[in-house]
């Protein structure tokens, strides 16, 4: 029985696949073998020498001590894709919206309530003050061209917009599903040069973090409308609102507002809702239970974003071992263990199946190079 401790609110449906028989799930689980998260904050959180794996229901993992676990053996999931769609829908509504400023329009519509007779007149009157431009034959810069970044490219397309992208790291499969007709580029500065609109779809790290500041906002066209749905820290909030004052940026629409964003007219918040539908949050559960349950139950490694990815058949027992990515360390537990490895590294961290060995997780475990040793009947 593997016991699995939910830390929000996860769909029913998703974790359908792990089933009772096997599993108890639940937020009063005590001494888990795996969490499932969505939100919660971890970093502060202490973590059990049985916990195996975390699972991020979702694709940002900032909200989870990655650093912490790597040290532990604890394999981190997260599920790129299963929200993709919905939060492309919501970029693609966001784009409308600055365009044509709909939200101060139907603010400003809500106000002429207890009008009575005069409202047709006084909407006739007011309307001018909310025109804006239509896409068809605007540019949109989109920073990121992952898994949200390319929808959200192909569907601006289909709108008739032109559309620029950057992407130093995109995937072979990603650039396959990339519409042909956005154009790549290899310069940031000709992107921002080149937008009227510009879409972030980048993750929170070391490197992208204030990336959106004085210096890089006045690198773009006076008046660009900016989008942020993946995550707050890239921008600078303080640049920002300067930047609207002085008219650099025409909008800013953000899913991660904080306190000196709110209330300022030029931006347009909105209360994190990227992932929030039924469908989304229902994916992400059921992406998450199954990389949790391969894990726990095979210790096959998909979606990890620590280990390296290692999926292979099982036949019959099998001994897993995340260990040191240090010269000769796979080697050396390989002839330890006896049996048929499998391996694969990933940064300082290596990863390791070996089927047809017998129980030696605990000699394994003691060898300098190891950090957790495992064995599955």
């Amino acid at each position: 029985m593997y016991n699995i401790k939910l830390l929000n609110k996860i769909s029913a449906d998703g974790l359908s696949a792990l089933s009772a028989d096997k599993y108890e799930i639940g937020e009063g689980v005590e001494n888990p073998d795996a969490i499932i998260v969505r939100s919660a904050a971890m970093h502060d959180m202490t973590f059990g020498p049985e916990l195996l794996a975390i699972a991020r229901a979702g694709a940002g993992t900032n909200n989870i001590p990655t650093p912490k676990c790597s040290e532990q053996g604890i394999c981190v999931f997260n599920t790129p894709g299963a929200n993709a769609n919905a939060v492309k829908e919501l970029t693609v509504m966001a784009l409308i919206m600055s365009a044509r400023n709909a939200f101060p329009a139907m603010q400003w519509a809500q106000e002429l309530k207890g009008k009575g007779d005069e409202v047709p007149a006084l909407v006739e009157k007011g309307k001018n003050n909310y025109v804006g431009p239509e896409l068809k034959g605007r540019t949109l810069g989109v920073v990121g061209l992952g898994l949200i970044g390319y929808t959200v490219a192909n569907t601006a397309i289909a709108l008739g917009m032109k559309v620029v992208g950057y992407d130093p790291y995109l995937t072979p499969e990603a650039a396959a599903k990339l519409d042909k007709a956005v154009v790549r580029l290899a310069d940031l500065k000709e992107v921002y040069a080149a937008s009227d609109f510009l879409s972030l779809h980048l993750p929170s790290i070391p490197e992208t973090r204030g990336m959106f500041n004085t210096e890089t906002l006045g690198q773009m066209k006076k008046g660009t409308r900016i989008l942020n749905f993946a995550r707050g820290d890239l921008v600078n909030s303080a640049d920002m609102i300067a930047a609207l004052a002085a008219g650099q940026v025409g909008k800013y629409v953000t899913d991660f507002p904080d306190d000196s964003l709110l209330g300022n007219p030029g931006v347009l918040a909105l209360p994190h809702l990227g992932a929030s539908t039924p469908e989304s949050e229902e994916n992400c559960a059921i992406m998450a239970a199954a990389q949790t349950k391969e894990y726990l139950e095979d210790g096959n490694v998909i979606n990890s974003i620590n280990l390296p990815r290692l999926s292979v058949p099982r036949n019959g027992s099998r001994v897993c071992v995340i260990h040191k990515n240090a010269e000769g360390a796979a080697d050396k537990i390989a002839a330890a263990a006896g049996g048929k490895p499998a391996g694969a590294v990933r940064g300082e961290l290596g990863y390791m199946v070996i089927d047809g060995a017998d129980d030696v997780a605990g000699k394994l475990a003691a060898l300098p190079e190891v950090i957790k040793a495992r064995y599955l009947k």
